[in-house]
């Protein structure tokens, strides 16, 4: 079945067609949670919330543009909804900004599961922040837009993530090379 047939169909509330939406994107979106969420617990989640909305809103979805990147919205909205009722964000000073902090890898000396679990463990309002500009290219007028943020804050937390993640880096391979991760 094509895939715009497979939408058709799930715009007619046809769980089957449903099914086969969920196992063809559930992985995709599965690492997005993955992301934004604080454990895999929580991953699941926001996983079975996007489904839920997703489905509630496919007859929403005109055939126009990406659908995949339509999944992906609201698979980010879904997981950040989780956020903005709670205050995790500190309101910053505009002229306070701190300077972005470039942060080097030598990927022989540090995986990639290393740097997911260090992203991970970032206190909620740097990893959101992070991840959107980082991972997923938002700017921060976007950011501060989908987080109800200002575009200090949103600076403000990405520089911090990036010295926290800079300060693990740095300790791991100055040392703890040997560990296994």
């Amino acid at each position: 079945m094509s895939l715009d047939q497979l939408i058709y169909n799930c715009q007619k509330n046809d769980t089957k067609a449903q099914s086969e939406l969920y196992e063809l994107f559930s992985g995709k979106l599965f690492s997005i949670c993955l992301k934004y969420s604080r454990n895999y617990a929580e991953a699941e989640d926001n996983l079975q919330d996007s489904f839920i909305t997703i489905f509630n809103k496919i007859k929403q979805y005109k055939n126009k543009g990406s659908f995949e990147g339509w999944l992906k919205r609201i698979t980010i909205n879904t997981a950040l909804q989780r956020y903005r009722q709670q205050k995790v964000f500190d309101i910053v000073n505009e002229d306070a900004i701190e300077e972005e902090e470039e942060v080097d890898i030598d990927e022989n000396n540090v995986s990639l599961e290393f740097l997911l679990n260090c992203i991970q463990e970032l206190p909620d309002r740097y990893r959101l922040v992070f991840n959107l500009y980082v991972l997923d290219g938002y700017s921060h007028k976007e950011i501060s837009q989908m987080l109800d943020i200002n575009t200090g804050t949103s600076k403000s937390n990405l520089a911090r993530a990036r010295l926290i993640l800079k300060e693990k880096i740095t300790t791991y391979t100055s040392g703890n090379n040997s560990q296994s991760l």
